[in-house]
């Protein structure tokens, strides 16, 4: 019944989604003032309401995350193996994002870099960037907007719970599990105004409508995003299980009915049992690496996300005039990677993440309303990129475990 109730529901949303689109299209083309105001209001508490609860999802959500794993003196082998590929692939992930983003440019395809008013930045050095990452204090980032101020303090604060006694990092991660669990909840009742600011933007933007080209780099964004995901899935882990000798089409093969669910659930959660079953009987990895790896790659490893937050965040924030010196534009593959990693139950995953960390630089969100109807196929194929990740994770940790005997051993004890 829940199965079914969810699909109707995610269908039900979608088609609402597009609806609101197609009367935005109307409206906008009609260009009838009053309506114009009304829409103006509407996206202004819109993107208040992101604001809100911008910073805040990505502070609890890393710390929730990363606060729930073993202790740092505790972390085995297993558990060190399995956080070493995830960093190291979604790092990869973001950095080829990056290197496709600025190969193709989405930003300046035409006229859509000048069709939203600029921003002007302050000039900083290098080294003042790299101080303004350390909060002087511990709301200065949440009054002032600090991205990287917030991830300093979640990661600095997670590095404090892991260290601590059990009992302590027990109560800590359940108190901040909690506050990021309310906060999702505010969330929801936030995106519940979703058809309606659809609706509003799109009219603004249809009415606010000039040039084609605008188009243009919509659709260079998007085949960015795809590009990105499939030369992650297709070229890059294949070469990670190569180099480990493991046949990428057997471990294809045997991850499919998995894969298949994650594509259509748009959950890598909802593929999890299916995932560690194919991971034990189809694939041949020993239990014990199944059932720890696979449910721990869920929650943190997410090669697709750190991609496209990468890539979205740099276009719409280049498509409103913001401009990034080398060190801010390298300083995003790692935020994105550790936003990503930090992902693990949110709604929409990557496209709130990305959303709120535009809210929290300020830039103006009209684009990733019109992003939205995309990213429902976006979200299906990231969602089974990120399961086809985690299962190559799986398999060349259950490699690595039993080129060093170490396997063996363990079943010894048992």
């Amino acid at each position: 019944m829940c199965d079914r109730c969810n699909r109707h529901y995610r269908i039900g949303s979608t088609a609402l989604l597009l609806l609101a689109a197609a009367l935005g299209l109307v409206t906008g083309w009609l260009d009838v003032p009053a309506i114009n105001g009304i829409c103006e209001v509407i996206t202004d508490i819109f993107i208040r309401l992101l604001k809100l609860v911008s910073l805040p999802i990505i502070f609890f959500s890393l710390i929730a995350t990363l606060s729930g794993m073993s202790g740092m003196g505790d972390v085995k082998a297993m558990g060190g193996k399995v956080l070493k590929f995830t960093l190291l692939t979604t790092f990869v992930a973001a950095a080829m994002a990056l290197l496709l983003y600025t190969s193709f440019d989405p930003a300046h395809q035409g006229s859509l870099a000048g069709s939203y008013s600029g921003q002007d930045l302050e000039v900083i050095s290098y080294w003042n960037y790299l101080l303004s990452i350390i909060p002087s204090s511990f709301i200065e980032p949440f009054y002032n907007g600090n991205v990287m101020g917030a991830l300093f303090l979640a990661l600095l604060m997670s590095a404090a719970i892991l260290s601590l006694g059990q009992d302590h990092k027990d109560s800590l991660h359940k108190l901040f599990d909690s506050l990021f669990a309310a906060v999702m909840k505010m969330t929801s009742f936030v995106l519940k105004l979703m058809p309606l600011a659809v609706w509003a933007f799109v009219t603004l933007f249809v009415r606010d409508f000039q040039n084609q080209d605008m188009l243009q780099g919509l659709a260079v964004y998007l085949i960015c995003v795809l590009l990105a995901n499939v030369i992650q899935a297709g070229v890059i882990l294949p070469l990670f299980l190569k180099s480990k000798g493991i046949p990428p089409v057997k471990t294809l093969r045997a991850m499919w009915p998995a894969l298949t669910i994650a594509f259509f659930s748009k959950s890598s959660s909802a593929a999890l049992p299916s995932a560690v079953e194919c991971a034990e009987k189809r694939l041949g990895v020993n239990g014990k690496v199944a059932r720890f790896s696979m449910p721990l790659c869920i929650s943190v490893n997410m090669n697709a996300c750190a991609a496209f937050i990468l890539i979205t965040v740099l276009f719409v924030s280049q498509s409103n005039g913001i401009q990034f010196s080398t060190l801010e534009l390298l300083s995003w593959v790692l935020i994105a990677s550790i936003a990503a990693i930090g992902n693990a139950g949110v709604p929409m995953g990557c496209y709130m993440l990305s959303s709120a960390f535009l809210a929290a630089m300020n830039v103006d969100l009209q684009l990733m309303l019109l992003i939205l109807p995309f990213y429902s196929f976006i979200d299906m194929l990231e969602s089974a990129i990120n399961v086809w990740s985690d299962s190559c994770v799986t398999a060349m940790v259950n490699q690595e475990l039993e080129q060093a005997g170490e396997l063996a051993s363990e079943q010894t004890e048992s």
